[in-house]
């Protein structure tokens, strides 16, 4: 069996993505805090730029609004961004209010 993330959320990187502007304090197992600059988000996941290098795979707890604490796996990296994708769906109406939270310009919101 190989090693890397089992995850049960199917891979859509083509969900809707929202562009935001926040920064997160991530916890990782084995490295700590981990400083993230959250660029964009969709309900499956989100991409960032963190503050260190992490490989394809690894997991980080992260403390958003609304929803609260949620982990994240890696699931790639391209120059200095990574891409993280939820270990679970996050639910619509939860969804709504944490882009309005982490987005409060209106006119940086997608229409919805």
């Amino acid at each position: 069996m190989g090693a890397g993330a089992q995850l049960t959320v199917t891979d859509k990187r083509r969900a809707m993505r929202h562009p935001v502007d926040y920064k997160v304090i991530a916890e990782h197992r084995s490295l700590g805090d981990v400083h993230l600059h959250i660029v964009n988000i969709s309900a499956q996941g989100f991409m960032a730029t963190p503050d260190r290098e992490l490989g394809k795979g690894e997991r980080i707890d992260v403390r958003l609004p609304i929803i609260g604490r949620i982990e994240a796996y890696l699931i790639w990296t391209r120059d200095e961004r990574s891409g993280f994708q939820f270990e679970r769906l996050v639910r619509l109406d939860e969804f709504v209010k944490l882009i309005d939270e982490m987005q409060p310009n209106p006119r940086l919101r997608r229409s919805r």
